[in-house]
Formats: C-alpha cells, structure tokens, sequence
C-alpha cells in the first residue's frame, strides 16, 4: 500500500526539499491550497460561495516548534475572521483548526493550545460563525476531545473531526451524539499503528457506515467527510431514514477534488461545504492529500512526467 509510504514521506525533511524544488509541483499544489495568504484566499471565498457553495478553511502548518510559532498560528486565524467579517456570510465559512498549530505538542502543550484556539473561537462567534477543531494522530484526541468540551460550555456551536479507521471512535461517536455537538466523520489520514486502528480499506468503510448511523440518529449535526461515491449515497440513506432534511446535515470535501459532485449535491439544496487549506507551510496537508486517495497520487506523478 502506497498510503503510509507517502504519510512517512510527508515527516522527510529529504522528499519536502525534493518535491518542493520540482517545477511542476506548484501547479499541482495550486489544485488543492488555491493561495498562500489571506488576499489570496478572500476571492476563493467569494467565488465559492457565489456558486452556493460553503467552506471551512485551514490555515496549514502543523511543525511548531515554540510557542511564538503557535501565537503567530492563532494571529493567521484572527486576521482571517477579520477579512471574513464585512463578506457577512455567517456559518457559510467557518474554520478548521489544528490544535498542534496551536502549540499542542510543546510542553505544557494542552493549556497553551487552549489558551490560542479560545480566542479564535471567541472572534468567530462574533462574526456570526463558528470553529472545528480536526482530528490528527491518536495521542492528540484526549487532549482535543477535553479542549473540545471546555470550548463548547461558552461556544455549544464548536465542532469537532472523528476518524472512522480508530477503534476508539464508535464509542466516541455515542458520545458526540447525544450531545448536540457538530461532528465531521472522516475515514482518517494518519498512519495508525493496527494496535488501535483498522488497516483494511473495506473494515474502515464498514466502520464508517456504522459511526455515521450513530450520528445521524442523534442529536447532533453531523458532517460527512467523504468523496467516496457510495458513503456519500447511503449519508443521504441514513438521513433519511432518521427522518432528517438536508439542512439537519452536510456534506464536506476538499477543495479541488470532485469539484463538479460539489455543485451537484450544492445544486440538490443540499449543504455542501469545501475544505479550503491555504498557507506557505502546505507540504504536510498535501502529502496526506496524496496518501488518501490513489488517483490524486496518480494526477501528480502525471504532471511530474509530463511536465517536470
């Protein structure tokens, strides 16, 4: 499986400086992160939601290493709600946020997350939207989870990402959904030891399915992270078997890929939201990019040969 041989290459300081340096790989790169600041990305919105699409957008950049690093993370957030503000689209773009960015990982790593996301989420809410903090490797969900749960006794919009490949997240999902919360299921894109998750394609599917039952009859507001053709159709199943209309759920994928089912789905009068990564440290989203899905690995080493 070619998978967690891109997820290593995306920790290879050798294959970031050897990719990086291949001319064609800005082109590829500008399919998935349209820009690489907030001026960039301000008419990306502006397009998108003309087309009656929704976004979330990413700031990416996860290899922080002190906490002005982190601070400098929470300051390209706050300046994005600012430039968010007089565009009024309210939920209509919302952030994803990770926590790592925020300091999560250095010492005393899980109350200086807190203490960068708070004000992020606090600014969102001002503007009329809110914040989803991702998901990233299983040692970070305890801390996430807890950061999750503090943030939502002030600001109960706050959403949150599980992993449908975890052993640990139909138990998590029980928990979400009785909840109220708003939760996006992925199938996961980190490399995950077989000790706590699934390593078959078709078991994480299956789990996927079971996860996103349990969100669908809850609570909640679940958000469906997937372009898989066929997760997407029994989504639209099990919302209906809940008895929920389009507006009590979403559809959420990537920017760049699938973009025409975007506008089907959009165009249906469901709710169908982009995940928008912008930002100069792209290299480690766009390698998990790769390792999710054959055919975006297929795509670059396409360009690579025919244009490189």
């Amino acid at each position: 499986m070619l998978g967690p041989v891109i997820l290593a290459a995306s920790r290879s300081d050798r294959m970031r400086r050897l990719i990086s340096a291949a001319p064609v790989t800005k082109q590829v790169v500008d399919r998935f992160i349209p820009g690489e600041d907030v001026d960039d990305i301000v008419p990306v919105v502006r397009d998108l939601t003309d087309q009656g699409l929704e976004l979330t957008m990413d700031v990416v950049g996860e290899d922080i290493t002190n906490p002005a690093q982190a601070a400098a993370a929470r300051d390209a957030y706050l300046e994005l709600v600012d430039r968010l503000k007089p565009l009024e689209l309210g939920t209509r773009a919302e952030m994803s946020v990770k926590l790592s960015m925020f300091g999560q990982a250095l010492q005393d790593g899980h109350e200086l997350a807190l203490k960068n996301v708070r004000p992020v989420v606090e600014a969102a809410a001002e503007i009329g939207t809110t914040v989803t903090l991702d998901a990233e490797d299983h040692t970070t969900l305890d801390s996430m989870f807890a950061i999750h749960e503090e943030l939502r006794k002030d600001f109960p919009q706050t959403g949150c990402v599980i992993q449908a490949y975890l052993f640990r997240t139909e138990a998590d999902a029980r928990r979400l959904a009785a909840s109220g919360s708003r939760v996006r299921l992925v199938k996961g894109a980190y490399k995950e030891p077989a000790s706590v998750a699934y390593q078959d394609k078709h078991e994480i599917d299956r789990a996927y399915v079971r996860i996103l039952r349990t969100l669908m009859e809850g609570e909640g507001y679940p958000m469906i992270g997937s372009h898989d053709p066929r997760l997407i159709a029994i989504g639209q199943e099990l919302a209906h078997r809940a008895g929920r209309k389009p507006g009590d759920y979403e559809f959420q994928m990537l920017y760049g890929i699938r973009t025409e089912e975007h506008l089907r789905l959009a165009a249906e009068g469901h709710r169908m939201r982009v995940y928008t990564a912008y930002g100069t440290d792209w290299y480690g989203y766009f390698m998990r990019r790769l390792a999710e899905k054959p055919a975006n690995l297929r795509f670059f080493a396409r360009s690579m040969i025919t244009k490189g």
